[in-house]
């Protein structure tokens, strides 16, 4: 039955991920779960959900979380992300926009030195998210969108999407990005060229997210339809979706970054770029608290540690301004 419950452990076997991801991902908001006495339990559609198209965006608090204990926030779900982004900023509520783990590495630092601040993340991807930050709709946004023109990470997107406002972008850090393929690489898979070949199939990320954005530039320069690939319309919200649906067998193609798939069994991650993942926000807001506290964080040695650590990253441009 489509409403089986399912314990965490048979969630993990299904999505090919040990039984602590499957935890980390009910704590994200990204699996919805529930108490059945004092054992969690998700239902099989909510497993075939996330496999078919990820998780909705969500809103955050991180006041919950205990400091020390976990090196990520706990996360509340709040009941929906345009309760909040309809109005403008107000009072102490601080909007942390988009979908990496570094920026729950970000949250717990910046809850701990501003306690007073009730941060809150959105998972809006990169281009939704310069657009909700141009609205006045959130803090600040994240972005790794790639211009095929200039071969050059988010300076341009944001300066046409963002007219009449002066940004500040500044590094986060860089990471390897690339194609998910089922382990041994079945099909002799080795690039983007590969993506012409008529018995490849892909899965895709939705549109507006830093990696879709990658595609379809790539798919451009290459002079390729997209429409005309296998798979292209199938659409899902996460890395960790997208690399389960290739460990099944269900595509030959996915694409993302190496992080986004480590934590996947029969998954084999082929590096075809390194990209850079930005923080944006405007620039007469830098020598304000909580902006100016983020600056600082993010230029920590403690913040590249974890960055490293938890997320794998190139952190030697971490912290530095990109453009203003």
């Amino acid at each position: 039955m489509d409403n089986d419950l399912l314990n965490a452990q048979e969630v993990a076997d299904i999505l090919k991920i040990s039984r602590n991801t499957v935890y980390e991902l009910i704590k994200r908001g990204e699996l919805n779960s529930s108490k059945v006495g004092k054992q969690v339990r998700i239902s099989r559609s909510e497993v075939e959900a996330y496999l078919n198209g990820g998780s909705s965006p969500t809103m955050f608090n991180t006041k919950d979380f205990v400091a020390g204990n976990n090196p990520h926030p706990k996360l509340i779900k709040k009941p929906s992300y345009t309760h909040v982004v309809d109005e403008n900023i107000r009072g102490n509520e601080f909007i942390i926009c988009g979908q990496d783990i570094s920026l729950d590495l970000l949250a717990n630092y910046l809850s701990i030195y501003v306690e007073t601040l009730q941060i809150y993340r959105s998972h809006l991807a990169s281009y939704n998210g310069i657009y909700a930050l141009y609205q006045g709709r959130v803090n600040v946004a994240t972005a790794h969108l790639w211009d095929g023109e200039l071969d050059e990470y988010n300076i341009s997107y944001v300066r046409k999407m963002m007219p009449g406002i002066s940004p500040l972008i500044i590094r986060i850090g860089k990471r390897r990005h690339g194609f998910y393929v089922q382990k041994g690489n079945p099909k002799g898979i080795v690039g983007w060229s590969d993506l012409k070949r008529t018995d490849i199939s892909i899965v895709n990320r939705e549109k507006g997210s830093g990696t879709r954005v990658l595609l379809d530039e790539k798919l451009r320069l290459m002079g390729v339809i997209g429409d005309y690939i296998e798979g292209y319309h199938h659409e899902c919200k996460s890395h960790l979706a997208v690399a389960s649906i290739i460990s099944h067998g269900e595509a030959d193609i996915g694409i993302g970054s190496e992080t986004g798939m480590m934590n996947v069994s029969g998954v084999d991650f082929i590096p075809l770029q390194m990209e850079c993942y930005d923080l944006i926000m405007r620039l007469s807001d830098a020598d304000k608290q909580p902006y100016k506290q983020i600056m600082e964080i993010l230029t920590s040695d403690a913040f590249k540690m974890d960055l490293q650590s938890f997320g794998r990253y190139d952190t030697s441009e971490t912290g530095k301004i990109i453009w203003k």
